[in-house]
């Protein structure tokens, strides 16, 4: 059953738990987060960032559609980090649910006004908006850099974010960065700065770069009021570490004699998630939701 976000992070945020949020890029990535989040009777969001969507090319996303309208669990289907207008409304007319405009590492002005454009766009036909405050840095050179500065979302700012341009959901920087956090860096959530941003907005919080931190800070996150988590790179890593291994011992695969033993090596972290954030079960609270149309459909 396909949602948007306000429809699924309502209920979760009501109820105390959050929701994965998985990004794919193909059939198989797909299949591994929608496929494992139906065995755990889960809800889910699977996030496309706009440079999936250009790889997986539109008519990917009929199949995605259709096949999330089929599902017996509440899907969004959701552009993550959507950079520009032109992202944004390739999403809406691929069928997309839900958008994230991020517009975080610009200035203060530039932010609230693209995130006002697009919630303006967005909410006229009833798909959710995201917005990012508070920069989630990349991992890589500057992760040390980017921990041990703190860049980290103001209360005062959120309040004043959220008010400015109506968005649905807040992603907010935290303590967390993306991708795999090089060996000798500990990540930090900071739980105290996520408390005062909850006195300060109303809306659902959104916590990205989700992998590679350690399990406790995930559920003392969620535990205190995360409703959205993004996972990407723990799922992937786990699925072409596989590939590797089988590609070593035969190089002759055909992709059905591949693929399927990495699904099933990604979908043990989709699960292992699914039960980290208390999501597992959970899509039974969903039972009277009605699917989400466009409205201009």
């Amino acid at each position: 059953m396909l949602v948007n976000m306000t429809q699924l992070l309502s209920i979760a945020k009501e109820n105390h738990f959050a929701v994965g949020a998985y990004n794919i890029s193909n059939t198989e990535l797909f299949r591994t987060a929608i496929e494992q989040c139906e065995a755990d009777n889960a809800p889910a969001i699977i996030a496309v960032h706009p440079t999936e969507m250009d790889y997986a090319k539109d008519d990917f996303f009929a199949y995605v559609l259709q096949r999330v309208k089929n599902s017996k669990i509440p899907v969004v289907l959701h552009l993550d980090h959507g950079d520009t207008l032109e992202n944004v409304t390739q999403a809406i007319h691929n069928g997309f649910s839900s958008v994230m405009i991020d517009g975080s590492l610009a200035s203060w002005e530039e932010n609230v006004d693209i995130t006002k454009k697009t919630v303006e766009l967005c909410h006229r036909i009833g798909v959710t908006v995201e917005g990012e405050l508070g920069t989630i840095g990349q991992t890589g050179n500057h992760i040390k850099e980017h921990l041990q500065n703190g860049i980290y979302t103001q209360p005062e700012d959120a309040k004043r974010f959220v008010e400015e341009t109506g968005v649905d959901t807040l992603a907010i920087g935290i303590g967390t960065a993306h991708g795999i956090y090089p060996s000798d860096v500990m990540p930090k959530i900071r739980i105290d700065i996520l408390k005062d941003i909850m006195k300060a907005v109303d809306v659902p919080l959104v916590l990205h770069g989700g992998s590679s931190n350690p399990d406790e800070q995930i559920a003392a996150a969620v535990k205190t009021g995360i409703s959205k988590v993004n996972i990407s790179s723990d799922y992937k890593y786990a699925f072409f570490k596989k590939a590797r291994e089988v590609l070593a011992e035969d190089e002759g695969w055909d992709p059905n004699n591949l693929f399927p033993v990495c699904i099933d090596e990604a979908k043990k972290v989709v699960h292992h998630k699914n039960e980290l954030f208390g999501a597992v079960g959970n899509a039974d609270l969903y039972k009277d939701v009605e699917p989400w149309r466009a409205s201009f459909l």
